[in-house]
């Protein structure tokens, strides 16, 4: 064996040693044990603790057809939220309807009982947090899609990264959704693409006070974020700092100006190190995986096929 092999071997060696367990069996990392829930936990509807941290007892399952929206990817089984999210979309829906903007693309809700989900979010844990579509598959409007095409159909982005703006055949509809979405008295939060912002702002008339809950945030540019307020009489749930008063468009000099770029790039990189984290969450979560295995089960020698 080379000297330079002989060392590359030592390396993996070692960094095995330090992968290993006690008895010097190689150490899995911890599985979600939130992931692994299939159903609500019973009891009286509560959001526990903060959106980025907490958990969701006594959660309403949002049907996945309605009037005005359609739920995507519905295998990823995060479809679940508090009593007053289901209620949001399912009007919202409706709407829609009323307005003849088409169907509503609903993706990611919270998992059965909230808790951390794996990879890509940091919030949508106490079932207050919902990630809907700002584009329509043609499909959809002639009906709900089949399954197959909800799994496989993905969200679109609704932007001209060249020009930097919202492409024209897209425009109209982001700019009626979000308004109706800001409408409802229980929304505190849109999360959407800076780019968005922007075009609101440039296009609002004299009703402007809507456009607070309109937050630029990284990415954004396929779906929006809506994040409603703690339910009222849940004294579980720990609500955000409310937004300041005004349209907020004063502060898009923030993320346009290349003065500012490298201040955005912190922030972006400090916002994706938090992402996929483990959070110290509320005590009382702990209750709700009582019944939840500590591990994956092993599969099956035949490749986990019952008999």
């Amino acid at each position: 064996m080379s000297p330079s092999k002989r060392t590359l071997l030592v390396v993996v060696l070692a960094a095995l040693a330090l992968l290993a367990g006690p008895s010097g069996s190689y150490a899995e990392p911890a599985p979600n044990r939130w992931a692994l829930v299939k159903s609500p936990a019973k009891g009286i509807a509560s959001s526990m603790g903060e959106y980025s941290s907490g958990c969701l007892r006594g959660a309403a399952r949002l049907a996945l057809d309605g009037i005005g929206y359609q739920v995507m990817h519905p295998s990823r089984l995060r479809y679940y939220g508090s009593p007053d999210l289901v209620d949001f979309i399912r009007k919202l829906g409706q709407a829609l309807h009323a307005e003849k903007l088409g169907d509503l693309m609903v993706g990611d809700l919270s998992q059965p009982r909230g808790g951390p989900a794996p990879g890509g979010h940091s919030s949508h844990q106490t079932g207050l947090d919902v990630d809907l579509w700002y584009w329509q598959p043609k499909a959809a409007a002639r009906g709900p899609l089949p399954t197959a095409e909800r799994e496989s159909t993905k969200a679109r982005s609704v932007l001209d990264g060249k020009a930097g703006t919202v492409r024209a055949e897209f425009a109209p509809r982001v700019a009626a959704l979000l308004r109706l979405t800001a409408s409802d008295a229980r929304v505190t939060r849109i999360f959407v693409h800076p780019i968005i912002k922007r075009m609101l702002c440039a296009d609002a008339e004299s009703d402007r006070a809507w456009l607070s809950k309109v937050r630029p945030w990284y990415g954004h540019d396929d779906h929006f974020h809506v994040r409603l307020a703690c339910p009222a009489g849940d004294k579980q749930c720990i609500p955000q700092t409310p937004v300041v008063a005004g349209d907020g468009c004063g502060e898009l000099d923030w993320w346009f100006s290349k003065d500012r770029q490298e201040d955005r790039e912190k922030g972006q990189a400090t916002y994706q190190s938090k992402v996929g984290k483990a959070p110290g969450m509320p005590a009382q979560c702990a209750k709700l995986l009582e019944d939840v295995p500590a591990s994956v089960p092993a599969p099956a020698a035949d490749g986990g096929a019952t008999r």
